[in-house]
C-alpha cells in the first residue's frame, strides 16, 4: 500500500456478491492475521521474485485492511482503506487476476486516489480465498512506473497467493478450534460433569478429578476398580445400577442410570451416569467411556416441585414422547376420575378415546411439533363431560398439561350472552315497531322485520299472523335462519292456518292468552295436516318443538306468534317463554297504539276538514284552498283558511294558525274562524277584524294564542275602469302573503316591523295597509308548516316558496297550489298546512 492510500474519509461498504458473508470472515481473520510472520514472509519473497517496489497481502470486509506487506509506508500495515478508495477491492470484486499496465489508462482504476496522484502506476492484484472457496483478499504487487505484467508475473504471484490462502484458511480452522476448545472446557466447568474410561478386558477403571470428587475419593484412596464404584452406590440402588453396566455392555450399546451415591460423611447425592461401549474389530466390547454428573439439586428442585403439584388447586399432568402419561397430581386424579396407578404409564389416546381428532390432539401436538404454549378452551363429553381451559407446554421430555374445570363458568357466561342477546332482541324488536304504522301494509313489514329478529335466538324459523277486522287470523311474516329454507316457510304460511286442526296449538293459544310450549310438532300439528303442499312443507321444515302465543293489548287479541326449532335444539325453557311474552306484549301494544292513533287522527283530521268550508267563486277571480295535516306526528293542528264575500261584493281572505297541535288547538281554531267571519261580515277593513277579534278572544275567554293574516280583495268603478284591484291587509304575527304580479314580480304583504300575534294583548294597536295590483295578479296565503320544519329555517323556506312560485306562476291556480306543497316538502309534511290563493281574472 503506498502513501496515497492511506485513509481520510469515510468507509464504504462493498456491494460485491457475497459481501456479508465476506464481511464475516475479514472480520474474523483481521485479527489473526495482522503482522503474520508467515505472511510477510511470503510478500518478501513476492518482491524479490517479481522485482518490484512493494507488494502487500489485503483483507476485503467493510473496508480494506492491510494485514502484511513489504516496501510500504510507516504505518502501512494495518491501516484501513474504504473499499471506493481500494485497489486490491477491485480485484476481489471481479474474483480474476487483475493485471494493469498503466493505472491511468484503466478505467477501473483511473479515479482511486492513489492512481490519480500517480503513486501507483502499474498494478497487478491475484485474490485470495477462504475455506469455502470465496474471496476475502488479495495479494497485490505495485510499481511507480509503466510496466507490463509477464505471464510469469501473473503466475508466480497466483502461486504466491495460493499460499497466502493456505496460510489465511488455516488460521481460521485455528481460530475455531481454539474458541470450540475454549467452550467445550468451560461448559464442561460449568456443568460439573466427571469422565471415566473402563477399560473391560484389563478391569481397570480411570476418573477424571471431577468425578472423584462426585464421589467422595480423594487421588490417592481410589483404587481404580468397578468395586470402589458400586461400594460408594446406594445400597438400595445398586442392583438397578449394575444390570444398566451390564445390559449395555451385552447390548454394545449406550448406558444411562441415575442413583444415589452415599459420601464417606454420610450425605447423599444424586448422579446421573451416561456412556458408551466400544468394541474391537471382532465386536467384542472392550470399554464403556461416559461421563457422570451431579442431580441432587435437580432433584431436589422436582420434590419441591412436586409438592406444589400435590398442593396446587388446578390439575396437572404430564406425559412423555410416547404421550404416556409420567406424573399425576392429586387434583387431576379427582376431575379425571382415574387413580395414578390407572394413569401413569398409559397412553393418553387410549385412555381417554374422546379426545383423539378432538381440540385436546390439536392442541396438544401443536404444542410438541411447534414447540410453543398452547392455551384454549374444550369440552371433553361423557363420562367426564365437562369445560375445561387447558394449557400446554412442551418439556425436554414431552408434555405438560395443566386445566381447570370451567363449567360452572361456562354456563355462567352462557347465561350473561343468552340475557344479553335476549335483552338487544327486545330492544331490536321495539325499534322494529317505533316505525309509523298506519296501513296493513306497514304493520306487515314491521312483523317481519320481527319474524327475522327472533331467530335464531328463540328458534330456527318463525310465523307471525294479524287479526282482520273481522277478527280472521292471516299470516303476514314468516323467516328461517337457513336463507335454503326460507321459500318454504312462506310456502307453509300461506297454507298453514287453513290446514291445520281447531285445537291446534296457534288457535289454542288465541283463545286461551296462554303461552303454548309444544315438544312433538309433528305428533301435534303434522299429522293433522293433510297430504299435498303443506305436509310436503312441513316435513321439509322438520320442526321438533315450538311455542305459541296470541299478539293482545287491552284487551283485544292483534294476532299470533309462533316459533319452531329443530331436533337438534332443546324444548324451550321458561327464560324463552318469558322472552317470547315480552317481545308478543311489545309488538301487539305498538299495533294497537297504532291503530289508536290512526282512528284518532283520522276522527281529529276529519273534524278539522268539517270546519274548512270551500272557497267561494266570485265572476271577477278564481280561489283554491288546501289543507293537509302533518304526516310525522300523531296531532291535527290549529291551521285554517277561510275566504268568503262581505256584503259590499268585497272577497275577504284569511290564513291563521293557533298554537298547538291537539284536537284542542282544532276546537280553539273553529272558534277563531266562526267569531271572525262574524266580526268581517259587518264589512270592516282587515285591521278592525283583527281587533275585535283580539277583544272578543279575551272577553269571551277563549284562552289561546294565534297568527292570522286578514287581505280584502276591493274594487271601486273607478279601479274596475282602470283595470286595478285594491288589496287592503293587516298581519297579527304571520308569515307575509306573497303577491305574484303579471309580469312575474313577487312582492311580499309586509309592513316595516311585525305586529302581535291574536291573543297576546287586546288594547294592541292593528294596522291595514292597501296596495294596487293589476288584474292576472295572484295573491298566495300559507302557514308556516309550509316554510319552517326541524330541516328548513324560516328564511331559507320562504326563499324557496319564492323561487317556486316564480317557475310555476303560469300554471292553472289548482295545479300551482299542489306543485308548491311537492316541491317544497317532498319529503312529508313535519306540520300541518293550510294554504288560500286567489287569481284575478283579466277585467272583461
Amino acid at each position: 500500500m503506498t502513501a496515497a492510500e492511506r485513509p481520510d474519509g469515510p468507509a464504504s461498504h462493498g456491494t460485491a456478491p457475497g459481501a456479508e458473508r465476506r464481511v464475516d470472515l475479514v472480520r474474523a481473520l483481521a485479527g489473526e492475521a495482522l503482522g503474520s510472520r508467515s505472511l510477510q514472509r511470503l510478500t518478501d519473497l513476492a518482491t524479490r521474485l517479481l522485482d518490484c517496489a512493494s507488494v502487500q497481502v489485503s483483507l476485503v470486509g467493510e473496508v480494506q485492511t492491510a494485514v502484511a506487506g513489504t516496501g510500504l509506508p510507516p504505518g502501512g500495515i494495518g491501516a484501513r482503506v474504504p473499499l471506493d478508495r481500494s485497489l486490491c477491492a477491485v480485484a476481489v470484486t471481479e474474483d480474476a487476476p487483475l493485471a494493469v499496465p498503466d493505472t491511468a489508462r484503466d478505467e477501473r482504476l483511473a479515479d482511486r486516489d492513489p492512481v490519480r496522484s500517480g503513486e501507483v502506476v502499474a498494478y497487478l492484484g491475484i485474490p485470495v480465498r477462504a475455506t469455502g472457496g470465496e474471496p476475502i483478499g488479495a495479494l497485490c504487487a505495485f510499481e511507480p512506473r509503466v510496466r507490463e505484467w509477464t505471464d510469469r508475473d501473473v503466475a508466480l504471484l497466483r502461486q504466491l497467493a495460493d499460499s497466502v490462502s493456505t496460510e489465511l484458511q488455516l488460521m481460521a480452522l485455528t481460530a475455531e478450534y481454539e474458541a470450540h476448545r475454549v467452550r467445550f472446557e468451560l461448559a464442561i466447568d460449568a456443568a460439573g460433569i466427571g469422565s471415566f474410561d473402563w477399560n473391560l478386558e484389563t478391569g481397570r477403571l480411570l476418573w477424571d478429578d471431577r468425578l472423584l470428587a462426585l464421589f467422595g475419593y480423594e487421588r490417592a484412596d481410589f483404587d481404580e476398580t468397578i468395586d470402589a464404584f458400586v461400594s460408594r452406590v446406594h445400597p438400595d440402588d445398586r442392583e438397578r445400577t449394575t444390570e444398566a453396566f451390564q445390559a449395555a455392555i451385552e447390548g454394545r450399546g449406550d448406558y444411562d442410570a441415575e442413583f444415589r451415591v452415599v459420601l464417606p460423611s454420610g450425605e447423599t447425592r444424586w448422579v446421573r451416569g451416561r456412556g458408551r461401549v466400544v468394541s474391537d474389530d471382532g465386536g467384542t466390547a472392550v470399554r464403556l467411556l461416559g461421563a457422570a454428573f451431579d442431580t441432587t439439586p435437580q432433584r431436589r428442585e422436582d420434590v419441591r416441585i412436586a409438592r406444589l403439584l400435590e398442593a396446587m388447586k388446578a390439575s396437572f399432568f404430564s406425559l412423555d414422547r410416547g404421550w404416556r402419561f409420567t406424573y399425576v397430581n392429586a387434583e387431576a386424579e379427582r376431575v379425571l376420575g382415574a387413580s395414578r396407578d390407572d394413569l401413569i404409564g398409559g397412553v393418553v389416546w387410549d385412555l381417554f378415546p374422546a379426545a383423539v381428532g378432538s381440540d385436546f390432539e390439536q392442541y396438544y401436538r401443536a404444542a410438541v411439533e411447534t414447540g410453543e404454549e398452547q392455551l384454549f378452551e374444550a369440552h371433553y363429553p361423557a363420562p367426564l363431560d365437562a369445560w375445561f381451559e387447558v394449557r400446554s407446554w412442551p418439556t425436554p421430555d414431552g408434555l405438560s398439561v395443566s386445566f381447570l374445570d370451567v363449567t360452572e363458568r361456562r354456563k355462567a357466561e352462557e347465561q350473561a350472552r343468552r340475557s344479553a342477546a335476549r335483552l338487544a332482541l327486545v330492544a331490536h324488536t321495539t325499534t322494529a315497531m317505533a316505525a309509523p304504522l298506519d296501513t296493513r301494509l306497514r304493520e306487515e313489514e314491521a312483523l317481519q322485520r320481527v319474524a327475522e329478529l327472533l331467530l335464531p335466538e328463540l328458534g330456527d324459523w318463525s310465523i307471525l299472523s294479524l287479526a282482520d277486522e273481522d277478527g280472521r287470523m292471516r299470516d303476514v311474516a314468516g323467516w328461517h335462519r337457513d336463507p335454503e329454507l326460507r321459500d318454504t316457510v312462506r310456502r307453509y304460511a300461506a297454507l298453514r292456518l287453513a290446514s291445520i286442526s281447531p285445537d291446534a296449538p296457534v288457535f289454542r293459544a288465541l283463545s286461551t292468552g296462554q303461552v303454548m310450549v309444544v315438544p312433538d310438532v309433528g305428533a301435534t300439528v303434522g299429522r293433522t295436516l293433510p297430504e299435498g303442499e303443506v305436509s310436503d312443507a312441513f316435513r321439509e321444515l322438520a320442526p321438533r318443538s315450538a311455542l305459541a302465543l296470541a299478539l293482545a293489548a287491552r284487551g283485544r287479541t292483534l294476532g299470533a306468534l309462533s316459533v319452531y326449532r329443530s331436533a337438534d335444539r332443546p324444548l324451550p325453557d321458561q327464560e324463552d317463554v318469558a322472552t317470547a311474552r315480552d317481545v308478543a306484549g311489545r309488538v301487539a301494544l305498538a299495533l294497537d297504539n297504532a291503530r289508536l292513533y290512526e282512528q284518532q287522527r283520522q276522527l281529529a283530521e276529519g273534524l278539522q276538514r268539517s270546519l274548512l268550508t270551500a272557497p267561494p267563486q266570485p265572476d271577477h277571480s278564481e280561489i283554491v284552498a288546501r289543507y293537509h295535516p302533518a304526516m310525522a306526528v300523531a296531532e291535527v293542528g290549529g291551521d285554517w283558511y277561510d275566504a268568503f264575500q262581505q256584503p259590499s261584493g268585497a272577497t275577504v281572505l284569511v290564513i291563521g294558525d293557533v298554537v298547538g297541535h291537539d284536537t284542542e288547538a282544532a276546537a280553539a281554531m273553529g272558534q277563531l274562524r266562526g267569531m271572525l267571519r262574524g266580526i268581517a261580515y259587518r264589512d270592516i277593513g282587515p285591521a278592525g277584524v283583527l281587533t275585535d277579534l283580539d277583544l272578543a278572544i279575551r272577553g269571551l275567554g277563549v284562552g289561546t294564542l294565534a297568527t292570522a293574516a286578514v287581505v280584502r280583495v276591493e274594487q271601486s268603478d273607478e279601479a274596475c275602469t282602470a283595470g286595478a284591484t285594491r288589496l287592503r291587509w293587516s298581519n297579527a304575527g304571520h308569515p307575509p302573503p306573497l303577491v305574484l304580479r303579471p309580469d312575474g314580480r313577487i312582492e311580499e304583504l309586509a309592513g316595516e316591523r311585525a305586529e302581535l300575534m291574536l291573543g297576546v294583548e287586546p288594547a294592541t294597536r292593528r294596522t291595514e295597509t292597501v296596495v294596487a295590483v293589476p288584474r292576472g295578479t295572484t295573491l298566495l296565503l300559507y302557514t308556516d308548516g309550509l316554510v319552517e320544519g326541524r330541516d328548513l329555517s324560516l328564511d331559507e323556506g320562504t326563499a324557496r316558496l319564492r323561487s317556486a312560485l316564480a317557475e310555476l306562476a303560469d300554471r292553472p291556480l289548482p295545479e300551482l297550489c299542489d306543485a308548491l306543497l311537492e316541491r317544497l316538502r317532498p319529503e312529508g309534511l313535519q306540520d300541518d298546512v293550510a294554504l288560500v290563493a286567489v287569481r284575478l281574472h283579466p277585467q272583461g
